[in-house]
This record gives C-alpha cells, sequence and structure tokens, in this order.
C-alpha cells in the first residue's frame, strides 16, 4: 500500500499504505492501517503466494446483518448484545485461524496504532469502538502479509464465505459467536466506511485486511477485503 497520506480513503491490511478513516458516534477518526503497520516490510516477491478472493455475489453486505432469527416457535429473536469485554482471541474455523488480539488506541496525530510487523500473525481490535458482542460494529484487522514470514493472520481471510462463523473469546470468561453475512472487496478510494463504521443498535463484527492483486511498483494493494458479521443470538 502507498505510505503517502490520504485522509479520505479507507484501507487495511496489506504490506505498504496510507490511512483510512473512520466514522464513530461523534468524530472521525483517521486511521493508519497500512503501510509500516498492516501489510509487510518489503515488496512482495513474484513467487509469494497469492491471498484468496471473495467469491463474486458475496459483496453486498446490509450494514446491521439479518434482522432476526425465528425460534422454534417462529418468533423472532434479536440479539440484545454483550456488556463490553476486551476480546482476547478470535477463531475462525473455515481458514484454520486462532489469533491472540491486541487492543489498537489512537496515535497524537489521529492515526490508529497498529499490529507490529514483529507480530504478524496477531490481529488488532480498534479499542475506541465497540467491544465485540456489544452493540454496534466491532472492528478487528490484521495484516494479510509480512516480508519476514509470508502469510499473516488475515492472508485467507477472502475465502470465508457467507454462513462461515467468527468467535471471539473475551476477557469475561463469554465467547461472541458471529455469522458471516458477507465478504466483500473494496478498492481502497471506495472503502465503505458508513457500513464498517457508521451507527448500528444491533451487534457486529467487521473483519478487515488487504486483497486485490499486489502491485509490485508501488508496493501495494489495491482493496481491501471487508468480512461483514452479525452476533448469533
Amino acid at each position: 500500500m502507498s505510505s503517502r497520506p490520504d485522509a479520505t480513503t479507507g484501507r487495511a491490511g496489506g504490506r505498504h499504505g496510507g490511512p483510512w478513516r473512520a466514522v464513530g458516534a461523534a468524530v472521525v477518526v483517521v486511521l493508519a492501517m497500512m503501510g509500516s503497520g498492516l501489510i509487510g516490510a518489503s515488496l512482495k516477491t513474484t513467487d509469494s503466494p497469492r491471498p484468496p478472493q471473495p467469491v463474486a455475489g458475496t459483496s453486498d453486505p446490509s450494514p446491521n446483518g439479518p434482522l432476526a432469527e425465528a425460534d422454534l416457535d417462529g418468533a423472532q429473536q434479536v440479539p440484545t448484545g454483550l456488556s463490553r469485554a476486551t476480546p482476547t482471541t478470535i477463531n475462525i474455523p473455515r481458514i484454520g485461524v486462532r489469533a491472540g488480539i491486541m487492543a489498537l488506541g489512537t496515535n497524537p496525530d489521529g492515526t490508529v496504532q497498529v499490529p507490529p510487523l514483529d507480530q504478524a500473525l496477531l490481529a488488532g481490535w480498534y479499542e475506541p469502538g465497540p467491544s465485540p458482542g456489544e452493540p454496534g460494529n466491532s472492528v478487528i484487522v490484521g495484516h494479510v502479509d509480512s516480508a519476514a514470514i509470508g502469510p499473516a493472520v488475515f492472508f485467507s481471510l477472502g475465502a470465508l464465505q457467507p454462513g462461515d462463523t467468527v468467535s471471539v473469546e473475551r476477557a469475561d470468561g463469554r465467547t461472541a459467536t458471529f455469522r458471516v453475512d458477507s465478504v466483500a472487496s473494496y478498492p481502497k478510494d471506495a472503502f465503505p466506511t458508513e457500513q464498517v463504521y457508521g451507527p448500528s443498535d444491533r451487534p457486529g463484527l467487521r473483519v478487515i485486511t488487504c486483497g486485490g492483486q499486489f502491485d509490485e511498483a508501488t508496493g501495494d494493494y489495491p482493496d481491501n477485503v471487508i468480512v461483514f458479521a452479525s452476533l448469533i443470538p
């Protein structure tokens, strides 16, 4: 990803890059999810493995996910959410991910702290937002790859499909389990800020990394892969 600043675009998870923007309840926070943070330390080589990309037809997310699930009596069961608690581990069975989660805040310039490159197998939770299971959209980000180790924590994120599950273990001993609603790839200059960070009264999860065809010339991935998921009641 490009390292040049751009406060109007949304990005996350590749080798090099620039900032992306999140809309919170009261403020706009510029998040630096690329560059020396979410991608890697050097250019990708031609023989490096390519991360899988979302399947066509999975790129139309609903901002709030399913409205509810029907119980055995046909009544609507709406997830009310959990209290706030720090996430500790993310599990994604389909792609074999079980990874620790570190909390990410913001730097003095408004950019987000990112997982260090020497910890590219860890995911990062955007702590100023909701915790996984709370009402609202919780955001977890991670590297797609690293020049030092190759495939990183979310290398295979684009292989997820609607109906897959993502579970997040929390410090309060509870586990929030989410069902994938959709998996989408967006150009970085068309990041769906509102769908990722916009307000919601339902507990949702957004898992983000970089995607698309790595550009050898710019040292950048052109897209973001975003998983949209809703809490299972």
